[in-house]
C-alpha cells in the first residue's frame, strides 16, 4: 500500500515539477535583456509591405510564445532543419511549390513544418504501440518500424499537401487571366498606360490574379523596374498563359507595339484554351458516365427481363 502511494505522490510531484518549470522558463522569457527583440525584427514591421522576409518575421514574432524556448532548442531545431535539407533536396522543386500555393514561407520554414510532421507523426506511432501493447504482443521490430513509417508519413504529408494547394490555386489563376485580361484592355483603351491599368486591377480586383498584381505594384513602388517585376511574377508563377502574356507584353514594350491588340489576343487565345480543356474534360467525364451504364444498370435491364421468362419457364415444367 504505501509504495503504490509514492508512486502516485511521485507522479504528481514529477508534474508539479515540470508545470513549475515551464512557468519558470515563460517568467524567464519576459526578462527584457533576455527577450529583447533583435534589429531584424524590430525594422521588420517597417517592411512589410516590401519585404517577405519581413513579413515572415513578424508572423513568426507573433506566433511565437517562448523566446526562451526558442533560443535554446534554435542550434538544434538549426540542425534537423538542415539535415533534413541534405536528406530531401530540390530546394527549388519546393521553393517553386510554395510559391505556386501561396504560402508566403520560405523553403526553412517548410523543411521545419514537415519536420514537425515528422515528429509528431513518430510520437503518435510510439502511443500507438505502447498502447496496443497490452492489448496484443507487438514484436520488437515493429515496434520499432511503426514509429519510424508514421513519421516517414507525417514528414511526406506536407509535400502533399502544398502539391494540391499549388494546383488549386494555379487552376484559380488561370480561370481569372482572361477576365483580368479583358480589364486590362478596357483601361489601356481608356488612354490609361500598362502599369496605372496594372494597378487599377490590382486595386479592384479580389482574386488570386489580383494579388499577384498587388505584389507586382509594390515592387515597382519599392524601387524595382515595371518590366522586371512582371518577369519576375512570370518566372514564380509559371503558369503557362501568364508566360506568354508576359512575352507578349515585354516585347510590345520593347518594340512600341500596341498592347491593346496584344491583350485581346492574349484573352482570345486563353479563352480558346480554356474551352478545349472543358471539351476535354467533358470526353473523359462522357466515358466514366459510361462505366454504370455498361456494368450497372445493363445487367439490371437484362436480369428484369430475363428472370420472369425463366421463372415462367421453370414453372411450367
Amino acid at each position: 500500500m504505501v509504495p503504490m502511494i509514492a508512486s502516485g505522490l511521485a507522479g504528481w510531484a514529477a508534474l508539479a515539477g515540470l508545470t513549475f518549470g515551464v512557468g519558470g522558463w515563460l517568467l524567464i522569457g519576459l526578462v527584457p535583456r533576455l527577450g529583447r527583440p533583435s534589429l531584424a525584427l524590430r525594422v521588420a514591421p517597417y517592411a512589410v509591405g516590401v519585404s517577405h522576409e519581413a513579413r515572415e518575421l513578424v508572423a513568426r514574432r507573433a506566433a511565437d510564445p517562448l523566446p526562451v524556448f526558442g533560443m535554446v532548442f534554435g542550434p538544434l531545431t538549426n540542425g534537423l532543419r538542415r539535415l533534413v535539407a541534405t536528406l530531401a533536396g530540390n530546394e527549388e522543386a519546393v521553393r517553386q511549390l510554395v510559391r505556386q500555393a501561396g504560402w508566403g514561407m520560405s523553403v526553412e520554414a517548410f523543411r521545419s513544418r514537415q519536420l514537425s510532421a515528422a515528429v509528431a507523426g513518430s510520437i503518435l506511432g510510439v502511443v500507438v504501440v505502447a498502447i496496443a501493447s497490452p492489448l496484443a504482443p507487438i514484436s520488437p521490430a515493429a515496434s520499432v518500424v511503426i514509429p519510424f513509417l508514421v513519421g516517414a508519413i507525417g514528414f511526406w504529408l506536407p509535400d502533399v499537401v502544398v502539391m494540391q494547394a499549388a494546383t488549386r490555386r494555379l487552376a484559380r489563376l488561370n480561370d481569372e487571366f482572361p477576365t483580368v485580361l479583358e480589364f486590362l484592355t478596357l483601361s489601356l483603351s481608356a488612354g490609361e498606360g500598362l502599369f496605372d491599368a496594372t494597378r487599377r486591377v490590382a486595386a479592384l480586383g479580389s482574386g488570386e490574379l489580383s494579388i499577384e498584381l498587388r505584389a507586382v505594384v509594390s515592387s515597382v513602388h519599392a524601387g524595382v523596374p515595371f518590366a522586371s517585376a512582371l518577369a519576375t511574377l512570370s518566372d514564380d508563377l509559371r503558369l503557362a498563359p501568364v508566360t506568354r502574356c508576359v512575352e507578349q507584353l515585354l516585347g510590345g514594350m520593347e518594340r512600341g507595339t500596341p498592347l491593346v491588340e496584344v491583350l485581346r489576343a492574349q484573352a482570345q487565345d486563353v479563352r480558346d484554351e480554356s474551352r478545349r480543356r472543358l471539351l476535354e474534360v467533358a470526353g473523359r467525364k462522357e466515358v466514366s458516365m459510361l462505366v454504370p451504364v455498361i456494368f450497372l444498370i445493363l445487367p439490371t435491364t437484362i436480369l428484369f427481363a430475363v428472370f420472369p421468362g425463366i421463372l415462367v419457364l421453370q414453372l411450367g415444367s
